[in-house]
């Protein structure tokens, strides 16, 4: 599986068949409403000529739900795809094209297509419908995380499956989410055998390696992280 960061909380799965995309943001749109929010990341623009199979959306805040990116991979032109979502999103995503299909995707919700399982856990943060993301790839067995803008909540891990191989989870500690302390914390609290910080860089200048986790994966925005 090749994995790719795509900036703050953008991921994007690729098995070399199905190709998977979460929170991608890809335009200046924070920073219109949040001036100091100016994008510290240039865009890469041949990632929009990427054709997701899946597209996730964990929440409804800007630099998740980008409506300018949203808009380009939910044309009328791309190829149909599924769209999970949780509620405080799902009828704004529709309004991007018809040919895609909605799936309301709160927590305790499962999606099974294309040899993945996806599962929407439990997320606390600003937006009550916002969800963290567990995809199992059944061909493979390996099972990554992808906790959404969260805090720490121990409700959380009655929500998660015994083993994860990578857990994916901010450490910027405003806006509702974890410090660097509270993310280390959870990743061991969930036992994950590769913790990759993410969230940061974007609209800050945090350095990643403070991040006291043995087992720490910082990843480098357009590459593959490798495991």
């Amino acid at each position: 599986m090749k994995i790719t960061w795509l900036g703050q909380a953008g991921l994007l799965f690729d098995n070399g068949k199905t190709v998977i995309m979460i929170d991608p943001y890809l335009s200046d749109s924070v920073q219109r409403i949040a001036p100091n929010n100016y994008r510290r990341v240039p865009i890469k623009r041949e990632i929009f000529e990427t054709e997701p199979d899946v597209m996730i959306f964990t929440h409804d805040h800007l630099d998740h739900y980008d409506p300018e990116t949203a808009s380009v991979f939910l044309g009328e032109n791309r190829k149909p795809m599924t769209v999970l979502c949780p509620s405080s999103v799902w009828s704004k995503a529709r309004g991007n094209g018809k040919r895609h299909n909605y799936v309301q995707f709160n927590r305790n919700t499962e999606w099974t297509e294309h040899g993945f399982r996806f599962s929407a856990v439990k997320a606390e943060h600003s937006d009550s419908c916002a969800v963290g993301v567990v995809i199992e790839d059944l061909s493979e067995n390996k099972i990554y995380y992808i906790t959404g803008d969260t805090l720490y909540n121990s409700e959380i891990f009655g929500d998660l499956p015994d083993s994860i191989d990578a857990v994916f989870l901010p450490l910027n500690g405003v806006g509702n989410n974890m410090n660097m302390t509270d993310a280390a914390r959870f990743a061991k609290k969930c036992g994950a055998k590769h913790a990759v910080p993410i969230h940061f860089g974007m609209f800050d200048e945090i350095d990643p390696r403070s991040f006291e986790y043995d087992k720490t994966v910082i990843p480098a925005v357009w590459e593959k992280i490798n495991f």
